[in-house]
């Protein structure tokens, strides 16, 4: 049996103690070994079951990622930031100055005034 490890978790950067027991019980099951520590998985598990949908707009799961915010590195210009979302891997994520650069200094979520054409009311 394998001696106790000592692993740094992907989400908080702490150091965690992976125990012989713990890591019996995952080879058991299956497992590979955690990447996050126990409170840090805790977090991401009542953060997917309060997730509704799992889509767009999914009810109230919105709201509990946008308290937490996910941290990551901006596509744009490498900063640490945090986003009010899960960012699923396949498009670039950037900072809210970068987005807001990127986009023309306009918020996509939010529609435009006016209607018509771009003629103002008389």
């Amino acid at each position: 049996m394998t001696g106790d490890l000592q692993l740094t978790c992907s989400d908080c950067g702490q150091e965690f103690t992976f125990t012989a027991d713990d890591q019996a019980f995952f080879r058991e099951r299956g497992y590979s070994a955690p990447k996050r520590c126990k409170a840090c998985r805790q977090a991401k598990k009542n953060e997917q079951q309060g997730g509704g949908g799992g889509g767009y707009g999914g009810g109230g799961g919105y709201r509990s990622n946008a308290s937490q915010g996910t941290a990551v590195v901006c596509a744009g210009c490498g900063q640490q930031t945090t986003v009010p979302f899960e960012p699923r891997g396949d498009r670039p994520v950037f900072c809210k100055t970068c987005y807001q650069a990127q986009s023309g200094g306009r918020d996509s979520r939010r529609p435009r005034s006016g209607g018509g054409g771009g003629r103002g009311r008389y």
